[in-house]
């Protein structure tokens, strides 16, 4: 999934096992003290979503919620990370809207202008899967129908 996009290398490169691995650490640490700062568990949540694993980028997207539900001064910097969790996940809509919202308050971010187009071109990738399987059902569909006439006429 190469982007061309300088902006969103975000959406390709991951964390080494290593450096995220430092992340969980602090953010473990933390909630084993019964109290996380909103850095570090920013910081792990960012590392999650540039994760390629699906349940890494699930529970990212999720203390990304979390944050920008209890801390409205971080929301900003919380809807571009939003936005690309949900990309990558394949919640094209989702996605959009998160970029989108940060695209109101920012239109000349140049990050979320190029997970814009990323979005969008992954909206004509589903779409063209889409349409993909429903005309391969349609010709099973047909050579079933056929089969079973033919069948019928002998």
């Amino acid at each position: 999934m190469t982007t061309e996009l300088p902006y969103a290398a975000d959406a390709e490169v991951s964390l080494s096992y290593d450096e995220l691995e430092v992340l969980r650490t602090q953010y473990q640490k933390e909630l084993a003290q019964t109290h996380v700062t909103i850095q570090t568990k920013f910081n792990y949540a960012w590392g999650l979503v540039k994760s390629p694993l699906k349940e890494h980028q699930v529970e990212g997207v999720r203390l990304l919620q979390d944050i920008y539900r209890a801390e409205p001064s971080r929301r900003r910097e919380c809807l571009y990370y939003l936005a690309l969790g949900h990309y990558k996940m394949g919640n094209f809509e989702e996605a959009k809207g998160f970029n989108s919202l940060l695209l109101e308050r920012e239109p000349t971010n140049m990050q979320a202008q190029s997970l814009s187009t990323l979005i969008e071109r992954g909206y004509k990738r589903e779409g063209y899967i889409g349409m993909a399987l429903v005309g391969g059902a349609a010709a099973i569909g047909t050579l079933l129908i056929a089969n079973l006439i033919r069948r019928a006429r002998k």
